[in-house]
């Protein structure tokens, strides 16, 4: 699907994080991330959640999606204050804010409020976490050594693999495929 009000623009959320870096990104990389205004796209996701009852529970408060494999579509609005992202796996509405503070992307997901470091290699952006709150608690970062974000390019096609797993909890979800993004 065809970015809506397409703009394009110097200074936006990852510009602004990555700097230079930002050149090192594959094309549909950097092209999502460039883009300011109102993108709609499209794609595909196979999402595995986990199965205990302490994982229901940390997908609820996350806004998690389920179990699903099909059509994804994803609604990023990028203004001077950050980003909304609005991911949709079939009915469920996966909704985030993200922003920069301290150098680091900020992340408000749910009852969540995380904060990553954006390390670029070989054309993808992995994003590591290193803060997380819950109601403005902080938690232990050790906890979140499971959690993992990866965006990259094959095939032509931006592409996205996502995983959260907690001590006791065990995984949370797992969540991977890819955008058309052109």
């Amino acid at each position: 699907m065809a970015p809506a009000q397409a703009e394009t623009a110097g200074e936006g959320l990852y510009p602004s994080l990555l700097g230079e870096r930002m050149r090192q990104l594959s094309p549909r990389v950097r092209t999502l991330h460039e883009r300011t205004g109102l993108q709609r796209y499209r794609g595909e996701v196979v999402a595995v959640r986990g199965r205990s009852g302490l994982a229901r529970l940390c997908c609820w408060a996350a806004r998690l999606p389920p179990d699903t494999a099909g059509a994804i579509e994803v609604e990023i609005e990028a203004d001077a204050r950050g980003e909304r992202w609005v991911r949709r796996f079939g009915g469920h509405a996966m909704p985030s804010r993200l922003w920069a503070q301290d150098g680091w992307l900020c992340e408000r997901l749910g009852l969540l409020r995380f904060a990553f470091a954006l390390e670029v290699e070989h054309g993808a952006v992995r994003w590591r976490v290193r803060k997380v709150h819950a109601l403005g608690i902080p938690l232990p970062l050790s906890w979140f050594d499971g959690v993992s974000a990866v965006e990259s390019e094959s095939e032509s096609r931006y592409r996205y693999d996502v995983r959260a797993a907690l001590p006791l909890a065990g995984l949370l979800v797992h969540y991977r495929g890819w955008l058309d993004v052109d």
